[in-house]
């Protein structure tokens, strides 16, 4: 088989993964109803004679969801529903009857002044509800940066400033959120309390390991109660060596030895959180996608933690110990899903990359001693987006290797000081695909093809 089918196909599988987690697909198929009742994902709701239906939100996934539930409603319902969720800008488009706003830029994965208007507007139009009202939460991905509440005392600036130094740290999503939910009024069931609908439903796209509820988009509509003592400690432990660049208006506040009163708030809604599409939904399409292309799998994981570095070395040598142990004619696929983190240097240099990127390049690096043949890596974000950058990942093949080569680009340059992008910017093997409209963390293919002079 050809280099080039080889990466076609790895494309392929992946790509598969992706179409599974289709946004708009997975609330249709749990949102179904009539001229007067509306069933969503097991709560059953009657309209009756004044109740309205409210969809709020935030998530790389919104856009996509938003238009799911709208195309689900029936014509008559339609009359009765409004909503407002926040995404990234580049996924704004018009809708129907549900208000898409621009809470942050493309490929910034923080929060921002627009982002805290519209949380503002989300607070307050579930705040507005009455008990025959339904309120439907959309939930995914990306949706902590995107639902930013700063708690009172604390400016904007300085919870960007603390996301900065948690995520150069090398902090993990759990962590990230803790310190989120015990900076914030939405976060950690924020939402959940402000509501005063009679029934709400939350949809869940899970982007985190495991899928616990209260660390996807820090569990806006999740009963938990922020800890500040615990999101101190998580400080001082992964900024030892930065402590006294945490802003004066967060030590106060997470020094308080009471929650504050939004957090015992009562909760008037009947309520439910049912996660919709995750990361093992992405990966067992794909190896589906490579039984029907013919391969044999080898490896099949999802929700991976890990290094990128480290796991992309690893990889790549089981891909390599394959085909040295497998007779001609095999062909095998590796399918792994997950999101490991990227273990950022200080550097002068330039540093631009993003996991999925980082994890092929610590993998050229792996491959480059070897017989390149027969083998193709590829990893990339299912949301469209890896690290701040406009790729979703990379591949790897022989091709890109070879170019490279003739290039006299060193991969260790480009690897120890965190810059993939540039790397394969000039070898070729960036993943472009604009936003997908979903987000289950990264997905990882590796095929192995053993011939006679790879074996």
């Amino acid at each position: 088989m050809a280099d080039s089918s080889l990466k076609s196909d790895a494309l392929s599988i992946w790509q598969a993964g992706v179409d599974a987690v289709n946004s708009a697909r997975l609330v249709r198929e749990v949102v179904s109803g009539d001229a007067e009742t509306l069933n969503v994902a097991g709560t059953r709701w009657q309209a009756g004679r004044s109740g309205r239906i409210i969809v709020v939100g935030a998530g790389k996934a919104g856009a996509g969801m938003a238009a799911g539930f709208e195309a689900a409603v029936s014509e008559k319902l339609k009359s009765r529903l409004s909503g407002w969720v926040n995404v990234p800008e580049d996924c704004v488009r018009k809708l129907e009857t549900i208000h898409l706003h621009g809470a942050r830029p493309a490929g910034v994965n923080e929060p921002t002044v627009a982002g805290v208007a519209g949380t503002q507007e989300i607070l307050q139009r579930v705040a507005s509800l009455n008990p025959e009202d339904l309120c439907v939460v959309l939930i995914s991905g990306g949706g902590s940066a995107l639902l930013p509440a700063p708690r009172q005392g604390i400016s904007l600036e300085d919870k960007q400033r603390v996301t900065r130094l948690l995520m150069r740290s090398g902090a993990t999503i759990d962590e990230l959120n803790a310190v989120r939910r015990a900076l914030s009024d939405v976060k950690g069931g924020g939402l959940l309390r402000a509501c005063r609908a009679g029934q709400l439903v939350t949809l869940i796209i899970s982007d985190v390991i495991g899928d616990p509820l209260e660390v996807i988009a820090s569990g806006p509509t999740v009963d938990v109660v922020p800890d500040p003592r615990a999101a101190w400690e998580i400080l001082n432990r992964l900024l030892v060596d930065s402590i006294e660049l945490v802003p004066e208006s967060i030590r106060r506040v997470l020094a308080e030895s009471e929650t504050h009163s939004q957090s015992t708030r009562e909760i008037v809604s009947e309520y439910s959180n049912v996660i919709i599409g995750n990361n093992q939904t992405a990966v067992e399409a794909a190896a589906e996608q490579a039984r029907t292309l013919g391969y044999e799998l080898a490896l099949v994981e999802f929700d991976q933690p890990g290094v990128a570095k480290t796991f992309g070395e690893e990889f790549t040598t089981r891909c390599l110990q394959l085909r040295e142990n497998s007779p001609v004619g095999k062909k095998f696929c590796l399918v792994s899903g997950g999101e490991p983190i990227v273990q950022l240097v200080k550097t002068e240099q330039p540093q631009k990359g993003g996991r999925n990127q980082e994890l092929v390049l610590a993998a050229a690096k792996r491959l480059q001693a070897e017989d390149h043949s027969g083998i193709v890596i590829l990893s990339g974000g299912t949301d469209g987006e890896d690290g701040p950058t406009d790729a979703a990942g990379a591949y790897l093949d022989e091709t890109v290797l070879s170019l490279a080569k003739s290039q006299g680009l060193q991969i260790d340059e480009f690897l120890s000081v965190n810059n993939s992008y540039v790397f394969f910017e000039r070898a070729g093997g960036l993943i472009k695909t604009g936003p997908t409209h979903t987000n289950v963390m990264d997905l990882r293919i590796g095929l192995v093809e053993v011939s006679e002079s790879s074996s």
